[in-house]
């Protein structure tokens, strides 16, 4: 019997990857993101790996696609000309926001500016109590002459959010019915009470606004896209990867298409968490470095951290409370604007940086010859010998040496007075000081050793830079896995299908009400499997449960699990006691005599995912000789050295090199630095180990 085939996507800032593959044989290239019309970088890549492997596409059985366009459409501010209407006296809440400070002492901060303009904010009257009793009755009379101003403005998306909707919707879903015959087709409606049932007006209102700014766009994109893969013959299930680390359906990602704004990323920390299983890794430092941006995440047995909150598009420095907040379940990482594509310049005091733009795939670095003039990451890297042009993608994109090399004098050796190599090596310490600065901070923030942890490299600039970031931040053990280049399409290929259903309910841990809290499980459960049953078939779906908690009166909660099954009165205090360790170990006491509660509910339905591999011991092999010496800059001599370059299919399990050295492959190359040494295990993985 034919192994199933599987095929993955991932959009990137500056590549787009694709990875098809069948049973244990894999096929993977890279092409450059088509940022006009994203979905023709991937038809043409999907066309470019069905040639290379010989296959026929109308022999793939799943699809699974991840962008970035949702996040790239929120910080660009491409999205849909967007209405929001609110119960009236809280059109500012989207603009007040949290009403503090994110820095107390720089005068000059600046928040990001509301997606829907104040003109557009259209209060309407009404109001509903805590507890769904009418205050106010709801103006139906009103809906007309809204929807007449939406008309007039050529609006293209409406967010509805009043408030207490979270709890009782009535409202919104009367306005919506109201006034979508009024309105053409064409235009989009999202209720808070889908987006983002949850207390805490501004997240919910800021989250529905950002859905809809983003769902005509993407609903379009999921459309070209669908109708291009016919035209290939491909008409296999398309799943779309979510933030939170699960797929998810077509549909569901065409209604609620803010959940894909991390599902690059999302895919790494997926790849990352199956590496740390199959080596058997307590704790990991998941990094994933691309074209556009580097992703930091850690990860404690197997397990990447979660949560429900997320900024996008911070307008200040890069700090947190500058950004849009959304409400949705993400994969907690830290990201930063450092990758190949990243712009070095020397700014007007007279200092090198680099990043946080991007030179992307239009015009991109200097090297790729596409109309580039600024110096990047990866001119450092090929003016350091790192990137070798004979295996840059696949060799698809040839890269031009000599040109990197001059905009590096001209643009930053004479204005600052270094010659030679300088200049690059200073760009490659910057951006790799920036990531363990991140990773540092990111660690600090968990309360975590990161010098415990074993690094994953993954990405196509990851392994360039893993010695060097490890050096830095205290790490002595590097893992680069098979196809580190396309790592978050090949964790795209690994993930469950799954949907999160979130929901606030107020339910006292003292005073437990078990049957109005299995109600909610149960309707809960019913609303996932839902969305997931589908895809599953016959197979029995994987369900978990969260809680998070609080003391009353505290504003701030803890996240605790939940038991599947039936509640029964007394697991109030089997919760409440669970609640007061975690309680406890992060703050190092308790509050005697006082109530806690559960205030809002999360239950992921998924399938189920097969085992990894289990890493192996092998015996001891000859290392093969190098395809060729090539001169390369390594940090930590601080000089130019020679390093064998070796292919990575030659190296076979138990093989090993001492550093400095070059091991290419495909889609990225992994630089063994001077104070290391590299081992291929069982399952392929180079292992990167600092010489003590």
């Amino acid at each position: 019997m034919q192994k199933q085939l599987k095929l993955a996507a991932d959009i990137g800032g500056t590549f787009t990857d694709i990875v098809l593959e069948q049973g244990a044989k894999r096929w993977s290239g890279k092409v450059l993101t088509t940022i006009h019309a994203p979905e023709l970088g991937v038809l043409e890549g999907i066309q470019l790996i069905l040639k290379d492997s010989g296959l026929d596409a109308k022999n793939i059985s799943v699809f699974i696609h991840g962008t970035t366009l949702a996040t790239n459409a929120l910080i660009e501010r491409k999205g849909a000309k967007t209405a929001f209407i609110t119960t009236e006296g809280f059109r500012d809440v989207i603009e007040q926001g949290y009403e503090k400070r994110f820095d107390h002492y720089d005068l000059m901060i600046e928040s990001a500016k509301p997606l829907v303009q104040r003109h557009l904010r259209l209060p309407i009257r009404e109001r509903l109590a805590v507890n769904g009793d009418v205050l106010i009755p709801l103006d139906a009379a009103a809906v007309p002459a809204l929807a007449k101003t939406i008309r007039d403005e050529n609006v293209g998306a409406v967010a509805i959010g009043l408030l207490h909707a979270y709890a009782h919707p009535a409202h919104e879903q009367r306005i919506a019915a109201l006034l979508k015959p009024l309105l053409p087709p064409e235009i989009t409606i999202c209720l808070s009470s889908e987006v983002a049932p949850e207390i805490r007006e501004y997240e919910r209102f800021s989250t529905t606004v950002a859905n809809a700014y983003v769902r005509p766009m993407m609903a379009g994109y999921l459309k070209r896209l669908q109708d291009g893969l016919g035209e290939l013959g491909l008409n296999a299930p398309l799943y779309l990867m979510m933030s939170g680390g699960g797929l998810t359906t077509l549909e569901t990602a065409s209604r609620f298409p803010i959940r894909l704004v991390e599902s690059g990323p999302a895919g790494g920390a997926i790849l990352a968490s199956r590496i740390a299983q199959s080596c058997k890794l307590p704790e990991v430092l998941s990094f994933d470095m691309g074209g556009t941006t580097a992703k930091i995440c850690l990860l404690t047995n197997a397990e990447p951290a979660r949560a429900h909150r997320f900024e996008i598009a911070r307008a200040y420095k890069d700090m947190k409370g500058s950004g849009i907040p959304v409400r949705i379940p993400v994969i907690e990482m830290v990201e930063i604007g450092a990758g190949g594509g990243s712009i070095a310049r020397v700014d007007k005091l007279g200092r090198l940086t680099v990043g946080p733009d991007s030179a992307g795939s239009t015009p991109g670095p200097v090297c790729y010859g596409r109309g580039g003039t600024v110096p990047t990451v990866t001119d450092a890297n090929v003016s350091l010998g790192k990137i070798d042009p004979a295996f840059f993608a696949g060799g698809k994109v040839p890269l031009d040496e000599k040109a990197s090399s001059k905009a590096f004098k001209t643009q930053i050796g004479e204005k600052l007075g270094l010659k030679d190599f300088w200049p690059a090596a200073g760009v490659a310490e910057i951006v790799e000081e920036n990531m363990a600065n991140a990773a540092r901070v990111h660690a600090i923030e968990r309360g975590k050793d990161i010098a415990k942890c074993t690094m994953v490299a993954f990405g196509g600039g990851a392994p360039l830079h893993a010695c060097r970031l490890a050096e830095k931040v205290g790490v002595s053990k590097i893992i680069v896995p098979g196809g580190a280049g396309v790592g978050s399409a090949i964790g795209f290929l690994q993930a469950p299908v799954a949907y999160e259903i979130t929901k606030s309910f107020a339910v006292n841990l003292d005073q437990f009400d078990a049957p109005q809290v299995n109600s909610l499980i149960k309707k809960m459960t019913r609303d996932a499997e839902a969305v997931v049953q589908p895809a599953l078939k016959n197979e029995k779906p994987l369900l978990t449960l969260v809680a998070d908690c609080r003391y009353v009166g505290q504003g701030h909660e803890i996240q605790i699990a939940i038991p599947m099954r039936k509640l029964t009165t007394a697991d109030g205090a089997k919760l409440k006691a669970v609640f007061e360790k975690a309680y406890a170990a992060i703050y190092g006491l308790t509050i005697p005599n006082q109530q806690a509660e559960a205030i809002t509910w999360s239950l992921t339905c998924s399938s189920r995912v097969a085992r990894p591999v289990m890493m192996k011991a092998t015996p001891k092999r000859k290392t093969v000789k190098p395809l060729r010496i090539r001169k390369i800059y390594d940090a930590a001599l601080g000089k130019t050295t020679a390093a064998p370059v070796y292919w990575r299919f030659d190296l076979k399990p138990s093989m090993t090199i001492k550093g400095p050295a070059i091991i290419a492959e495909h889609e990225t190359s992994t630089i063994v630095g001077a104070h290391f040494s590299a081992t291929i295990n069982s399952l392929g993985y180079i292992v990167m180990e600092k010489s003590k």
